[in-house]
């Protein structure tokens, strides 16, 4: 099968190429995959790989969308059928898949990380890690699903549920994760605010009513509060890490709520221990979401409640093309690859 793998680190690293088609344990079923989407892991994965378990050569790709094309009899999969990957492969047997938390599950193996993932013309995933779609699904849509949706699903509407009435602060809204919750916010009823750059960014957000603050030209904590009479956000989004770190703790209300699910710009912001004791302050770490949190995701885009905003669409040959593009300051929601 054809398929991106990464050889070695660096962008030379990425090559098109063939691969095995792969084995199809008791349990498992084998997908021709239709589309995938970009994330900015893949960048982590072909750059650095640093602190994640695997070997190379190893097929790039985190999550996407496909059609059954084989699967034990007994296991609800009809081959024809277009499912939706979940980004894991979980045991589901340890105490937190049996507690419906997949995410934490202490063998997990994330697709394009772990093991080989979703730039291929077939992926093998247990069953369990499937979720059926309608046959007129739009796949482009679909396949931006799996990481960056479901990322922002928990973000949204996990430990620190946004709602009618709680005002929450987007940093960054132009990434794939981040417009996936301004997105998820508004479909909770919240006020949000969006950080960005750029005229046409800017505008693309006030055209939508969503208020919008140009980060490079003011400060973002003092928008905030002058925004909110004072009083700051109840949640903020930040997949920023160091860049923004300060300044998303001194947009928050008090007794609001951080959530972060990524560290682009660094790893090791000043924690500002005062502000979180004296405010009441509080930091989430979160990675994705559940099996039930995909499902309810999938639910909601399926009923109408949303639509990803895609940025471009590459054929799987051109992926290091979709690279360059998923770093280009212009781009704004997520890059597709089509398969084959």
């Amino acid at each position: 099968m054809k398929a991106i793998i990464l050889k070695a680190r660096g962008a030379g690293g990425v090559a098109y190429g063939d691969m095995p088609l792969p084995q199809r344990p008791a349990g498992w079923a084998r997908v021709r995959m239709l589309a995938a989407s970009v994330n900015r892991v893949d960048l982590y994965m072909r750059d650095s790989g640093a602190g994640i378990t695997h070997d190379l050569p190893q097929v790039m790709g985190v999550d996407g969308v496909g059609e059954v094309e084989e699967a034990d009899t007994d296991s609800g999969l009809v081959p024809g059928e277009r499912v939706l990957l979940y980004p894991y492969e979980f045991c589901g047997a340890c105490r937190h898949c049996l507690s419906g938390d997949q995410p934490l599950c202490r063998t997990a193996r994330i697709l394009g990380e772990h093991r080989d993932g979703t730039f291929a013309e077939n992926v093998s995933l247990p069953a369990r890690s499937l979720v059926k779609l309608r046959p007129d699904a739009d796949v482009e849509q679909a396949a931006a699903l799996g990481v960056a949706y479901l990322t922002a699903w928990r973000m949204v509407f996990g430990k620190a549920p946004a709602g009618p009435g709680s005002v929450v602060l987007v940093q960054g809204a132009g990434g794939g994760v981040s417009y996936a919750a301004v997105q998820l916010a508004r479909l909770a009823g919240a006020r949000v605010i969006a950080t960005t750059t750029g005229e046409d960014k800017l505008a693309h957000f006030h055209a939508l009513g969503i208020e919008a603050i140009d980060y490079r030209a003011v400060d973002v904590p003092k928008a905030v509060l002058s925004l909110t009479d004072g009083e700051g956000a109840d949640l903020v989004i930040d997949n920023v890490g160091e860049k923004t770190w300060g300044a998303s703790l001194r947009s928050l209300a008090r007794g609001g709520h951080l959530v972060t699910c990524g560290a682009t710009t660094g790893a090791h912001p000043s924690a500002d221990i005062q502000r979180l004791f004296v405010r009441q302050l509080s930091v989430h770490g979160s990675t994705m979401g559940s099996m039930e949190e995909f499902r309810r995701l999938v639910g909601a885009w399926e009923a109408g409640g949303f639509a990803p905003l895609l940025d471009s669409t590459f054929p799987l040959a051109d992926t290091p093309a979709a690279f360059a593009r998923l770093e280009h300051p212009a781009r704004m929601g997520k890059i597709v690859i089509r398969i084959p």
